[in-house]
């Protein structure tokens, strides 16, 4: 009789604890399945910067502090060198001249140089000449983008917290200990794009059989289209958050995935406006760099030389610092405006 009472006692304990948690859940969602929410249980205010001002901070945290970031793109650059290699300058070559006989034959006049130099440019940046990496680089590789964004992290939280004298070395080897739980909140990550990869494999199986005559089956796949991307979209929009939330000391992933969703419910549409923007950034950044290196790249006495490798390489470390400390000063835009949902 006294087992079963405990047995009964454990199980209401564990039933008040669960439900205990599922209330506070509800506390912290205004929103319900199948049922509008109101605008005045949605709503949440947030004073963030515009698109250039929080872009021009980004920028201005970096530039103050250029010596020490320098440090860390040399650093990175040398070991994704080691690691993971340049772009084959082979193929660069290669696809240069081919663009440049296409070109030559369809766009005549003083705009064929520059057309032809974004269309390289485009194949630098979607990773055209990058050679196939075996399965030990690719994990190097995820290993070292680990370190680089927990270095960059940890760097900037010492930097905004008023520390002085701050040193690459210091970060290299402070920066590692959250490195399994930003594992694990990154695979949540890859999981949470699973249904934007199906809508690219889907999209690239209708194109092959050509099936897009029927406007019927053509307007039901693009619906399906768009939900994929939308789900996709909506998971990833916190979980990114959840990358600088992790690096917390003593926060574990599930923790931190719990954090950065109650960070931007009710601001979910604006930061994952502000999360395109930093695309879009990216985007532009790499075309204002390597479009003049591509064009000068062309002259026939420098064009056996890996210029555009070496500027690749230095982009893509930039283009890791630039991401990291753009969400980093999200993270903290979100922190410092703690209001309520309802």
């Amino acid at each position: 009789m006294k087992k079963k009472n405990k047995k009964q006692n454990k199980l209401q304990k564990v039933l008040s604890k669960q439900k205990k948690r599922y209330d506070d859940f509800l506390k912290r969602r205004p929103h319900r399945s199948f049922r509008m929410t109101a605008r005045r249980d949605y709503k949440r205010q947030w004073n963030v910067p515009g698109y250039w001002s929080l872009t021009d901070e980004v920028w201005q945290t970096i530039w103050s502090d250029r010596w020490l970031f320098a440090k860390f793109t040399i650093v990175y650059s040398t070991l994704s060198f080691f690691v993971v290699g340049l772009l084959s300058q082979d193929s660069f070559v290669l696809l240069n001249k081919s663009v440049n006989q296409i070109g030559g034959d369809v766009i005549v006049g003083e705009l064929s140089g520059v057309v032809q130099s974004l269309a390289v440019s485009a194949g630098v940046f979607s990773g055209a000449f990058t050679q196939g990496l075996t399965e030990s680089q690719q994990i190097y590789s995820g290993l070292l983008f680990l370190v680089g964004w927990l270095t960059v992290v940890w760097l900037l939280r010492q930097k905004l917290a008023g520390h002085k004298n701050i040193k690459l070395r210091d970060g290299l080897y402070s920066s590692g200990s959250p490195i399994l739980s930003t594992f694990l909140v990154l695979l949540v990550l890859l999981v949470q794009l699973v249904p934007f990869a199906i809508a690219l494999i889907a999209y690239g199986a209708a194109e092959s059989v050509d099936v897009f005559g029927d406007v019927l089956f053509t307007t039901l796949f693009w619906i399906v289209e768009l939900l994929l991307v939308l789900v996709s979209m909506y998971w990833t929009t916190s979980t990114v958050v959840a990358l600088v939330v992790v690096t917390l000391p003593g926060m574990y992933p599930l923790k931190a995935l719990k954090a950065s969703s109650d960070l931007v419910i009710g601001r979910r549409i604006r930061v994952l406006y502000r999360l395109a923007w930093l695309g879009i950034t990216i985007v532009v950044i790499w075309t204002l760099v390597m479009l003049p290196i591509i064009f000068i790249n062309q002259i026939s006495w420098l064009s056996q030389i890996p210029i555009v490798p070496v500027a690749a390489l230095i982009m893509t470390t930039f283009t890791l610092l630039w991401t990291a400390s753009y969400v980093y000063l999200l993270y903290r835009k979100l922190v410092s405006d703690d209001t309520p949902t309802a």
